[in-house]
């Protein structure tokens, strides 16, 4: 055991570094960044809330690392305490833990160490453990701890995700209280990936985040780089780093010739979204142009000369989703509003839609509708129109509806003709995550994970819209 327990955010960084030789920044270089350290005290000081953790940072950003800084910590200084290391394959736990045996391996921490470290477990003679979970739900479910680490969760399964929630409780570790918590750790590749869910969940702030980027973790830029020189050449990394790199006080573990590679190898999209943690790639979306910054409007379009038309997508334990949208006269489409629902029945719907003040001209719904139901002997399309809607079903192949999708949110020549009501949330996060199989690059068809639902309801209405007639094909014999 120590002799103390650091107390405060300046006593934890004297003690890395005069006892472990360690030194973590303590400032971002980048604005409303975090700083590596930021982490490292929220996940040793007990007292801070949320306890539940996300840090987003870059590959190769010391992610792992850190992790398994802090859970040495823990394990040092809380005398009894539970963690244990999930990632999304034991390979990838067992980097973490690689990080915590060289720690244990030398002083302070080796005269610690209870027995012998082993590739998936470690005790200390004060009874606090560490062990590696395998990437499944028997695993996970058998767990009560008082940490769980999750190292790259933008890789995990959504099932073991979910499993791993209920795996933590409080305890006393010596003098401190340690409330059941779960960190994770890990870059965001993918826009419909659990990074980015729980990036999005934690706006309720339910989670503290901790995001860095490249620049965050650059060593100290010496005069080997200049930031501008006489023929204007200036450094690729100038529109990130500012010149900030070269007043660093704690620098970080990232070299600027590193970093300089690694930036001329890539391109801008993976660039921003693995090294800079702006936004994730999106190679695998199925609307890549759509950005919400273009094509997400916050005032109503003006209602003189527009004609209000509707698209629907048919569910019942999924989504029944129905999406209402106003066409200008030159053919501009901005959907105005949304209604997403779970479990309840069309003809609710369809009052839904026949009540409203905002009456469509038409729906746009799905061809599959005309099939009739083996118990009410009724179609869908039948009960909407019960109600008085005119309906649309044009039958099209996915990928024609996507195309023209496309075509409005990019259009060849000219501005966008397809915008979203900021409104419209469901269908915002739809689009930004609607997405084809990563692990299938030459399919093309979408993957029905979710955000399906209001992009079909989309693609209905569009397709109904721009393409109404159904064209056919025939041989021609002359007589």
């Amino acid at each position: 055991m120590f002799d103390s327990v650091p107390e405060t955010p300046n006593e934890l960084h004297a003690w890395l570094v005069d006892t472990l030789s360690i030194t973590i920044p303590r400032s971002p270089i980048i604005d409303g960044n975090s700083a590596p350290f930021d982490y490292l005290c929220h996940a040793f000081f007990e007292q801070n809330k949320p306890r539940d953790a996300l840090v987003w940072a870059n590959r190769g950003g010391g992610k792992t690392f850190l992790g398994a800084l802090a859970t040495a910590l823990d394990l040092a200084f809380k005398p009894g305490i539970e963690i244990r290391i999930l990632a999304g394959s034991l390979e990838q736990a067992s980097r973490m833990h690689e990080h915590l045996r060289n720690l244990f391996a030398r002083d302070p921490f080796a005269p610690l160490v209870e027995g012998r470290m082993t590739d998936k477990r470690l005790r200390l003679t004060t009874g606090s453990r560490v062990e590696l979970l395998a990437a499944s739900q028997a695993s996970v479910r058998g767990t009560r701890v008082q940490k769980l680490r999750c190292d790259e969760v933008d890789l995990f399964d959504p099932k073991i995700w979910e499993a791993a929630q209920l795996v933590t409780r409080s305890a006393r570790c010596g003098c401190i209280h340690v409330p059941g918590s779960i960190e994770c750790l890990s870059t965001m590749h993918q826009p419909f990936g659990m990074m980015s869910r729980l990036v999005k969940d934690a706006e309720d702030h339910s989670r503290a985040v901790f995001k860095w980027g490249v620049v965050d973790v650059l060593e100290h830029c010496t005069d080997a780089h200049e930031c501008t020189n006489e023929s204007d050449d200036n450094c690729p990394l100038l529109p990130e780093c500012g010149g900030s790199a070269k007043q660093r006080r704690e620098p970080g573990h990232i070299a600027v010739g590193d970093a300089l590679s690694m930036k001329r190898r890539v391109s801008l999209p993976v660039w921003n979204a693995e090294m800079l943690c702006l936004e994730p790639r999106r190679s695998d979306c199925v609307y890549p142009d759509f950005d919400p910054k273009l094509h997400v409007v916050s005032t109503n379009p003006e209602s003189a000369g527009t004609t209000l038309i509707a698209g629907m997508d048919f569910g019942f334990r999924a989504p029944t989703v129905i999406l209402w949208a106003s066409v200008s006269i030159t053919g501009v489409i901005t959907v105005i509003r949304e209604r997403v629902e779970k479990e309840i029945v069309l003809a609710s719907h369809a009052r839904a839609l026949a009540d409203s003040d905002q009456f469509p001209v038409w729906v746009g719904v799905d061809p599959a509708g005309r099939q009739r139901s083996g118990q009410t002997g009724k179609s869908d399309i039948a009960v909407l129109t019960q109600h008085g809607l005119t309906i649309k079903a044009r039958p099209s192949r996915i990928a024609e509806g996507i195309a023209l999708v496309s075509s409005r949110l990019k259009p060849a020549s000219g501005d966008p003709t397809l915008f979203i009501h900021n409104r419209c949330t469901h269908l915002i996060e739809a689009l930004q995550q609607y997405h084809y199989p990563p692990d299938n690059p030459v399919s093309m068809d979408p993957v029905k994970d979710g955000p399906d639902h209001a992009a079909d309801a989309l693609r209905y209405m569009v397709i109904n819209l721009d393409n109404p007639h159904k064209a056919s094909a025939s041989r021609y014999t002359p007589r």
